[in-house]
């Protein structure tokens, strides 16, 4: 039997583009997307703190150090610039790997810089 667990997130992230003529997708500074362990192309839910929206969609490489929390196609009317958000990945594991697994949860201030990264939920 395997779980779908948090693999990692990133909290409280701040939008600071939207797109809506791009193909789809949410770009994320590559120094976030690292500190996150997320890949590109991988499936990730978006949760929006301001309006309660919550979607699918997957992973683009963002430029380092600009950022940038871009939501793309589709996904840009989910969100304004501006909102939080919070970027979660999950993983499928077995009752073996989920002992000994530590998620990536990566804090962020306002301006997307890192604040924390913790190796617990909580």
């Amino acid at each position: 039997m395997t779980f779908d667990m948090l693999y990692s997130k990133i909290h409280r992230a701040v939008v600071s583009d939207a797109n809506l003529n791009y193909v789809g997708s949410i770009t994320i500074d590559i120094e976030l997307m690292e500190a996150a362990k997320l890949r590109v192309g991988q499936k990730v839910d978006v949760v929006n703190i301001n309006n309660g929206e919550r979607f699918s969609t997957y992973v683009i490489e963002g430029k380092r150090g600009k950022k940038e929390i871009c939501l793309n196609g589709a996904a840009a009317r989910k969100a304004e610039i501006g909102d939080k958000i919070i970027i979660i990945a999950y993983a499928n594991m077995s009752e073996d790997e989920i002992d000994s697994f530590k998620p990536s949860v990566v804090l962020v201030n306002e301006d997307n810089e890192i604040e924390e990264i913790r190796d617990y939920i909580g």
